[in-house]
């Protein structure tokens, strides 16, 4: 399978190196851009899908990590290549596939790479289960929710709620009818309520109603948007339990 890669590197010598690394010990690796500043690679990261990006650390105009805060969302396998150890357990935290010292050590280097492998050949696989048959969850969906107010309880049937969304220690429900509701309620409580009821929760801020899901779209985790439109983001670690319920 071909990897595309970006190169976020401000020091020329490294930069050539790595891409002759890569080229003779990784020729599935194809390099689409290079940069050598925060700015310049945000812009490349802004208008390419590269599915991995090598990054040093130390930047002009910024850090790597100042660049992933301005991307957002990111949908991209990250290799920090770095000289400042320091940074090991930061680049790790950042979901960081792999963390290089320099100078790069081929054996690093195609470790680092075969791990991005692996991750996208399990993506891969998961995206070429098509959802055909969401199994039915209506059944049990004509059961009523309480939401609780300051005149006492409403009473909502659960295939009217598409998604509750995590607010610090309160949830908010949203409608088919477009209407959303705040209660005084964790998304874990909410969960541990509804779980057996066909909601899934595919994010630590989302619980889905999986009867409400209109598609899906790939990322590095993938996202779903359901039948308001909206569109909910999926972790890595729920990404396969989602899929084997909707196949």
């Amino acid at each position: 399978m071909e990897i595309k890669a970006v190169i976020v590197e401000d020091e020329l010598p490294a930069r050539e190196t790595l891409e002759l690394y890569l080229a003779k010990y990784c020729p599935e690796v194809n390099i689409i851009a290079t940069a050598d500043n925060v700015n310049k690679a945000l812009e490349i990261l802004r208008h390419h899908s590269p599915d991995l990006v090598f990054l040093d650390v130390e930047l002009p105009y910024g850090n790597a990590f100042d660049l992933l805060e301005q991307v957002g969302a990111i949908y991209f396998e990250t290799v920090f290549i770095t000289a400042y150890e320091q940074y090991a357990m930061k680049a790790l935290n950042s979901d960081a596939v792999h963390y290089i010292l320099k100078p790069v050590e081929i054996d690093e280097l195609i470790k680092a790479v075969d791990k991005v492998k692996r991750i996208y050949e399990e993506k891969n696989a998961l995206e070429h289960l098509e959802i055909k048959h969401i199994k039915d969850y209506s059944a049990n969906q004509n059961k009523k929710f309480i939401f609780p107010h300051l005149y006492g309880f409403d009473l909502i049937e659960l295939n009217k709620i598409v998604l509750c969304k995590a607010d610090d220690n309160y949830t908010e429900f949203s409608f088919l009818d477009g209407n959303k509701l705040l209660i005084s309620r964790t998304l874990k409580k909410v969960e541990e309520q509804l779980s057996e009821y066909g909601f899934f929760r595919v994010h630590k801020k989302y619980l889905i109603n999986l009867n409400h899901i209109k598609s899906y779209r790939k990322g590095k985790a993938g996202s779903l948007i359901m039948v308001d439109n909206s569109e909910v983001l999926i972790s890595p670690n729920r990404k396969t339990p989602l899929m084997l319920m909707l196949e």
